[in-house]
């Protein structure tokens, strides 16, 4: 079968002028980014007290910035602040729940008084939610989009006006690969994820240009020891098993420290998305390229995950620390531990 010349000229054309503008593109985000610094600046930072949240502070602690951390257990937002306090940083830490609208609009006037307007919005707090689709309730759904999607939506209405006032500020929302591509057995956290996604991208479509940015930070699987929070449901053991042995495999993930550093120079750039980690920014591509595909591909490996629970819904939800086991203290697991311990996920 001969192939037409002209047809393989054109199609050859094409790619590189798809090339060209994707250069194009990234120079001119580049291009326009201001030269942002965290040095003095308020930065409230959800989920700040362990995990990926903790790494970020500490490096946003060691640029010079004022931290606002923002959890909801104390204890672990006190054992955070009082590290960052000793090693020099400018700290104060408010337990807050932040699905509840009072409790939002308390926080942010009490950190403009503590530490002045608020410059850096950095959303980072959730909730993962392992669980096979027949054992999610009505409840898991609602839950994950009050803290993935309602939570960010409503501090962004309360601080974007200020900052778009002053000319400058950056507003960074942490999403997930999960929110490029629906992930087996995490449906609610996936779905609450894709929202996200949407608002982060929306909203920096139309502040373009005020001076405000808005960074929407898609991570695959990174080793925070995160995995010990995750919530549980349907055969809880076998859920957490996979869970915790895909979050620590070392050529697949990324450690906490090294997606800080990514989301933070992202943040300064003002780019729209980023996807962190080479094994995501592949599965986002070949979603973006053929979704189909992908999709069916993802099928396939739902089938090799646990079943459901014969509860249904009623299946109770447990704490992956809850279901800890020989089968998921071992060497394939060492790096997940390792970074449990050096970031505060211990509790």
């Amino acid at each position: 079968m001969m192939t037409d010349p002209t047809s393989s000229r054109r199609w050859l054309l094409g790619a590189l002028a798809g090339v060209g503008a994707l250069a194009l593109t990234r120079w001119a985000v580049r291009a326009a980014a201001d030269d942002f610094s965290f040095e003095g600046r308020t930065v409230l930072l959800t989920g700040g007290s362990r995990g990926l949240g903790l790494a970020l502070a500490r490096r946003l602690a060691a640029e010079g910035a004022r931290l606002a951390l923002v959890a909801r257990d104390p204890a672990e937002l006190a054992r955070a602040a009082q590290e960052l306090t000793a090693a020099g940083a400018t700290v104060r830490h408010y337990p807050a729940d932040l699905t509840d609208p009072t409790a939002r609009e308390t926080l942010v006037r009490q950190v403009a008084q503590d530490l002045g307007p608020v410059d850096v919005l950095l959303h980072n707090a959730g909730v993962i939610q392992v669980s096979p689709l027949d054992n999610l309730s009505a409840d898991d759904y609602a839950r994950a989009m009050q803290i993935h999607f309602e939570a960010p939506l409503h501090l962004m209405r309360l601080l974007v006006p200020t900052m778009r006032q002053r000319g400058a500020g950056r507003v960074v929302n942490i999403a997930s690969l999960g929110g490029k591509v629906a992930v087996p057995h995490m449906a609610a956290y996936s779905a609450s994820k894709f929202a996200l996604v949407g608002l982060g991208e929306a909203w920096a479509t139309e502040l373009a240009g005020t001076g405000v940015r808005v960074t929407t930070i898609c991570p695959g699987l990174l080793r925070t020891g995160s995995v010990r929070q995750a919530q549980m449901k349907g055969h809880h053991a076998a859920e957490y098993r996979w869970f915790k042995l895909a979050a620590g495999l070392p050529l697949l993930t990324m450690s906490a420290e090294d997606a800080a550093a990514d989301i933070l120079a992202a943040a300064r750039r003002g780019t729209p998305v980023a996807v962190l980690g080479w094994p995501a920014q592949l599965l986002s591509a070949l979603h973006g390229l053929a979704p189909a595909a992908t999709v069916r591909l993802l099928g396939g490996v739902n089938r090799l995950l646990p079943p459901p629970a014969p509860d249904g819904e009623a299946n109770p939800v447990r704490r992956g620390a809850d279901v800890e086991s020989p089968a998921t203290t071992n060497v394939f697991t060492t790096l997940t531990e390792r970074a449990a311990a050096r970031l505060n996920e211990r509790g």
